[in-house]
Formats: structure tokens, C-alpha cells, sequence
């Protein structure tokens, strides 16, 4: 399993926002990542500067947000939703998104059940619940 270090998460974004910014030619993945840090302009700054990007430290204390890991949880729905895994989760998505009006602001509420899902699997040692998380989404999409 390809378990990338912070700096590489930060590289690799980095390196996606400067290819886009350039105009090369972009992996599948790069252009995914690319796409994402489109819609969000706030975080151009830190993907701009890549030796301040891998020093930075993003405490919750500070009240910012930390851009890698949001951009990081962007491209985790993408490819869940890509593979439908769990099973479903592309559906609920796709209902959550159509009920937003916006597949943008559909992610973000995915993002709060899929932290919400890490954190009790944190919290009881137990694996990561996908049908919990599943159903998280889906109450979502249907109220």
C-alpha cells in the first residue's frame, strides 16, 4: 500500500498546482488534484511556495485550515465515488451533490462524516465503519 509521507502529500500538490499554472501536461491524477485546488483560490498562496508549504505547520489552535489535508480529502471522495467504494457511495454523492446544487459544497458535507468516521475509529481502536460513514451520507442527501 502507498503510505506517502506529509512532505510527499505537499510536493505532490505543489508540483499539481504549478503544472496547472504552467500549462504542462498533467498525470490523470495531477489534473484531478489540479481541478480541486481550482476551486479553492485561498489555498494558492500556500501551493505556490513549495519550501514554506513542507514547514508550515497547520495547528487547529491557529484557526486555518490545513490546505493539504482538505485537498487531500477532496481527492479521497473523488476516488471513492470513482471505484463506488464503499458500495453506494457514489449514488449518495451524486444525490447529496444534486441536492446543493453543487458537487463543491456536496464534498464538504462528505468531508464532516468522513472525519466523523475517522475520528470514532480512532477513538474505539475499531477499523474505519464505511456503512456507518455510508448512511452518514446518505441522511445527508435526503434531508
Amino acid at each position: 500500500m502507498f503510505q506517502p509521507s506529509q512532505n510527499d502529500v505537499r510536493r505532490f500538490f505543489c508540483a499539481a498546482y504549478r503544472g496547472r499554472q504552467a500549462g504542462a501536461p498533467l498525470t490523470p491524477m495531477d489534473a484531478l488534484a489540479a481541478d480541486w485546488i481550482d476551486e479553492h483560490p485561498e489555498y494558492h498562496a500556500d501551493l505556490a511556495d513549495e519550501a514554506a508549504a513542507l514547514a508550515a505547520v497547520y495547528a487547529v489552535e491557529d484557526g486555518r485550515s490545513n490546505p493539504f489535508l482538505h485537498l487531500s480529502m477532496h481527492l479521497t471522495i473523488a476516488e471513492q465515488c470513482s471505484i463506488d467504494q464503499p458500495q453506494g457511495i457514489r449514488q449518495a454523492v451524486q444525490l447529496l451533490a444534486a441536492r446543493r446544487a453543487s458537487l463543491h459544497a456536496a464534498h464538504h458535507e462528505v468531508m464532516e462524516c468522513l472525519g466523523e468516521m475517522i475520528w470514532a475509529s480512532q477513538r474505539s481502536g475499531r477499523p474505519p465503519d464505511g456503512l456507518a460513514y455510508l448512511e452518514a451520507v446518505r441522511r445527508r442527501a435526503t434531508r
